[in-house]
């Protein structure tokens, strides 16, 4: 048993990562009730990654990075004209859309060799948790061994500094966010911009995506956007509380998802391993059905509100 904490304490802290991250930034669409806006998104990017990876040859983290972006920007722009020019209701252009780049991307793949490194299409759907392995790493306290640190795989790293990124934007902006998910009108009559921090929740829905996309897959991106804010908001109508709550399910999803993968095979005698990514997509949903079932707005809600009784 030590020495599976030891081999596998960066898969770990990168699958809490990639669902914090994901999970806080969910908030911030969920609240403006635009969750499927993250699912558009995260299909969206495959393809600027791959063109990314086309044009440098390699996976440096910048130019895929840029390339998502770009994605990301022209997939909300699209989606958008859509609405205007054929009147289809958010869900079906964004449908439309992210269907769309998503089956472009995996073209891609195909067509500019990437799939011959480890951008494949197993790579882009459950991601590559197994692969992050930091084998000089001796327990917890190798993250304060410089020596240790200097052997960390990349893909951690890059989610630590977009979680810092994150957790420094929302602290900045934290009134700014909170007057523009609840009243746009009013912030745009007291000389904020809420069009201006739409473009930056897409920005930074779009890098939380990339971050977290070589570590974990599409599928847990997209379930990390949405799982962790429900699961809030069905606990609590307050606003800081809803990102407090959102970090904790976030982080049950990704440690205890990514644990439960390890050792569930063990313990049940199964003869095949289980999917990390999929196994925490799982648990969130679990996390999500019990706030429906307990939670403050869950099911006792609903049928308060459809018996016009009071809590």
């Amino acid at each position: 048993m030590t020495e599976f904490l030891q081999l596998d304490l960066a898969a770990m802290l990168a699958a809490t990562l990639a669902c914090l991250v994901c999970g806080l930034v969910g908030n911030l669409l969920l609240l403006t009730r635009q969750s499927l806006l993250g699912d558009a998104i995260s299909h969206s990017v495959l393809p600027g990654i791959v063109i990314g990876f086309w044009i440098s040859g390699s996976r440096a983290a910048p130019p895929l990075v840029a390339g998502a972006m770009l994605a990301a920007v022209a997939a909300a722009l699209l989606i958008a004209l859509l609405r205007r020019l054929t009147r289809l209701e958010a869900g079906a252009a964004m449908g439309v859309v992210f269907s769309g780049f998503f089956a472009l991307g995996i073209v891609l793949i195909e067509v500019s060799g990437a799939h011959a490194v480890d951008l494949d299409v197993d790579c882009v759907l459950y991601g590559q948790l197994e692969t992050l392995i930091w084998p000089v790493a001796t327990g917890p306290a190798s993250l304060l061994d410089a020596a240790a640190l200097a052997e960390f795989p990349a893909e951690v790293t890059t989610l630590a500094v977009v979680m810092a990124l994150l957790l420094l934007l929302l602290g900045l902006l934290w009134k700014e966010l909170r007057l523009a998910a609840f009243d746009p009108d009013f912030a745009q009559a007291i000389g904020f911009a809420p069009r201006r921090l739409s473009l930056l929740v897409l920005v930074l829905v779009s890098v939380a995506c990339v971050a977290a996309f070589w570590a974990v897959g599409s599928i847990l991106v997209i379930a990390a956007l949405v799982a962790p804010a429900a699961v809030a908001r069905l606990l609590t109508s307050d606003y800081a509380t809803q990102f407090r709550l959102s970090a904790l399910a976030a982080v049950a999803m990704g440690a205890g998802g990514y644990w439960l993968a390890a050792l569930l095979p063990g313990a049940l005698g199964l003869g095949h391993g289980l999917n990390a990514a999929g196994m925490m997509a799982t648990l969130a949903g679990l996390l999500l059905a019990l706030a429906w079932s307990f939670g403050r707005f869950g099911r006792r809600r609903g049928r308060l509100a459809l018996s016009g009784g009071s809590a």
